[in-house]
């Protein structure tokens, strides 16, 4: 049987050129190691991120990608300090332009967001204040971080809505976020995110319930903004067509762990840890139609309460190649395996590549 090709390979080309680069530093801009994110709750800990482990370099796009619940969110808002430390514990390393976020006074990341780093949340009808012009918006955020008269901060607020692609941004930066459309919200986001040069930016699901084809738009934009200012961008996601459209590199999380990592051609074109194949498989593609999709099995485990040893075994059709009870029992390391991949995974499967690959194409059909 011939090696499966990766339904995403049918929609996107994978991997990008890569933009100029703005620093020769051979420092990451972002590195996180080993970060773990709990919230003490009244039915008990819940584990959102468990020993997370990444960096991310000026000009490239790191995806992270899984299912809702899977600790994407919690750990994006945890580089930016945004989560209450009264009641959120933390441990483990987040270096941001060589400044560990871990333990900083308030003070000093607040100087960090925006200038350093800032987000694009999933929602810009509620992250936009409904009360407040978009031009005003964007201004403020400029003149927080700028000694600069109000005229040159709207000035500045119309010259970034003018990049992002809005017409007429004069006369648009005087309008209610209710006034814009939904594309025009995000672009707005975006325009907002952008407005003091950061050399990070944090997009939380920024195509999310907005059409084909100003998703489209919307990543052309990121990608030339991108370029033209050379920053990191970490992209939380669940659409794989977007990850392969603009990443670079891929993690997957499943159960607030990293289950599989990798350059976007190693983990889409050849993945081996059977949740990124189970997602994958769940991918329609071209020329599929009437084609069942194989989702996968069971529901994400509850954060309270993982399943020892590896979290997706219950859900898992290949548990049964391994030693009894071992999925169940012991937690995998992340790391490559050797005769399959460079890219490390998170999974006691030792099968070789191509009859591991024979079988997940035997249950995709």
């Amino acid at each position: 049987m011939t090696t499966p090709t990766s339904p995403i390979q049918d929609t996107a080309v994978l991997g990008r050129s890569a933009p100029v680069r703005h620093s020769t530093t051979s420092t990451h801009l972002l590195e996180v190691t080993d970060l773990k994110v709990q919230f003490p709750t009244a039915d008990g800990l819940v584990s959102a991120v468990s020993g997370m482990s990444y960096s991310v370099d000026l000009g490239k796009t790191m995806a992270i990608v899984g299912e809702s619940g899977s600790g994407k969110s919690v750990s994006s808002l945890a580089v930016l300090g945004l989560h209450n430390p009264k009641r959120t514990l933390m441990s483990g390393s987040i270096k941001l332009d060589g400044t560990e976020i871990i333990g900083l006074s308030e003070d000093k990341l607040r100087r960090l967001r925006s200038n350093v780093a800032a987000m694009i949340f999933q929602d810009p009808q509620s992250a936009l204040h409904p009360f407040y012009k978009v031009g005003d918006q964007i201004a403020e955020a400029y003149s927080e971080h700028h000694d600069v008269s109000k005229a040159k901060a709207r000035a500045r607020a119309v010259e970034m809505l003018d990049r992002v692609g809005i017409p007429n941004p004069l006369r648009r930066s005087k309008q209610y976020p209710h006034e814009f459309s939904g594309g025009m919200r995000q672009r707005a986001m975006i325009a907002l995110g952008l407005v003091n040069d950061p050399k990070l930016l944090i997009a939380d699901e920024p195509t999310t319930a907005l059409d084909v084809t100003v998703q489209a738009q919307i990543l052309d934009l990121l990608n030339d903004l991108q370029k033209e200012f050379g920053s990191a961008i970490v992209l939380i996601t669940h659409d794989l067509a977007v990850v392969a459209e603009v990443a670079d590199d891929v993690l997957v999380m499943y159960g607030g762990r990293c289950v599989e990592s990798g350059t976007v051609h190693e983990v889409l074109a050849a993945p081996r840890h059977p949740y990124t194949w189970g997602l994958l498989s769940s991918v329609p593609t071209l020329g599929s139609e009437g084609t069942e999709l194989h989702a996968i099995r069971g529901a994400p485990p509850s954060l309270i309460s993982l399943p020892t040893g590896c979290s997706f075994h219950p859900r898992c059709d290949f548990a049964s190649r391994v030693p009894e009870g071992l999925c169940s029992s012991v937690l995998p390391e992340l790391s490559p395996r050797p005769g399959q991949s460079e890219h490390p995974i998170r999974c006691h499967l030792t099968t070789p590549a191509d009859i591991y690959e024979d079988e997940v194409a035997s249950t995709i059909g």
